[in-house]
């Protein structure tokens, strides 16, 4: 199976379709006036469908076992055709699509193997995805223009050239991803004094700065109390969504003090210097963080 380890739980909705066609009106009067010899067609189907959806992943080798929380069939009748539409919900890391549509071919087939003794020309045809949201593509953030970042690695001992980074590059990888260009990438000391010249410089002319490091518990680790007077808002929100994040992964995670908040129009974060810490980091908030762009554009607009 694919991994999705690394994916975030969202809202996943998915809606397929499955046509069975009758070769008679007086199939489809069994049908409807409950007649047919195996019982109700219409229950019959959507209890199997309802069994079916919820195992897709026995019978199709990639999908993964996912917590179906909501499933609902209907069925639409145009002349001898009857349309299956079947919806399916869930929170989770991965879609539920051919979930909706496994269980929107099972209702089908269900309904074949009731009919079949009384028609024997029932087709089944346009088992399709109608529609699916939820995932990144649900999220994606459009601007009039693009979005630019600089990238701080807070660290000593790469900044004396004893270390290599890894962790800035890994960020600077993931910005390119969301479409963020990084227009300026420095490995500076951690030391509170550059940590806030680079913040008050760098916050005039980039919307997003992210320094990576300086985020753990040693003395040495300044890089969040060099922030915390900078900031105008905080936003636990994100924060959280980080450690949260990591947290299920890595018990140590809790440790980490990771800061975000805005200064203008920017987004500052600061995000653990490890290479894992940093991976995991940007996993956790983007592409969703970019959100906050259109909040402090809204807010601007309306202090004018």
């Amino acid at each position: 199976m694919v991994d999705i380890t690394h994916k975030i739980s969202t809202l996943r909705m998915a809606t397929a379709k499955a046509t069975v066609k009758v070769s008679q009106q007086k199939t489809m009067d069994a049908i409807l006036d409950n007649l047919v010899p195996k019982g109700n067609v219409f229950e019959m189907a959507k209890t199997a469908g309802l069994f079916a959806v919820k195992n897709t992943h026995l019978s199709i080798p990639d999908c993964h076992p996912i917590p179906i929380e909501f499933t609902s069939v209907e069925y639409e009748i145009h002349n001898l055709n009857i349309d299956i539409i079947f919806k399916v919900k869930t929170v989770y890391k991965t879609g539920v699509e051919v979930e909706a549509m496994h269980g929107a071919s099972i209702v089908a087939l269900t309904m074949y193997d009731m009919l079949k003794p009384i028609d024997k020309n029932i087709e089944i045809s346009s088992i399709k995805l109608i529609s699916k949201e939820g995932g990144k593509s649900s999220f994606k953030n459009r601007f009039p223009s693009a979005i630019k970042a600089a990238v701080f690695v807070c660290s000593d001992s790469i900044f004396a050239g004893e270390k290599e980074d890894r962790s800035g590059k890994i960020i600077v990888e993931k910005l390119e991803a969301c479409g963020v260009e990084t227009t300026h990438y420095e490995i500076i000391p951690d030391e509170i004094d550059v940590i806030q010249e680079r913040t008050k410089a760098f916050a005039k002319d980039n919307q997003l700065i992210i320094f990576t490091g300086g985020t753990g518990l040693s003395p040495r680790d300044v890089t969040p109390k060099a922030l915390e007077y900078l900031l105008e808002s905080r936003i636990p929100g994100i924060e959280e969504a980080v450690r949260s994040y990591g947290q299920q992964r890595m018990p140590y995670s809790m440790l980490s003090r990771t800061v975000a908040g805005t200064l203008g129009n920017s987004l500052i974060l600061a995000l653990p210097g490890s290479t894992n810490g940093a991976k995991e980091s940007m996993e956790a908030i983007f592409p969703h963080v970019l959100h906050v762009f259109h909040i402090l554009k809204g807010n601007n607009h309306d202090a004018k």
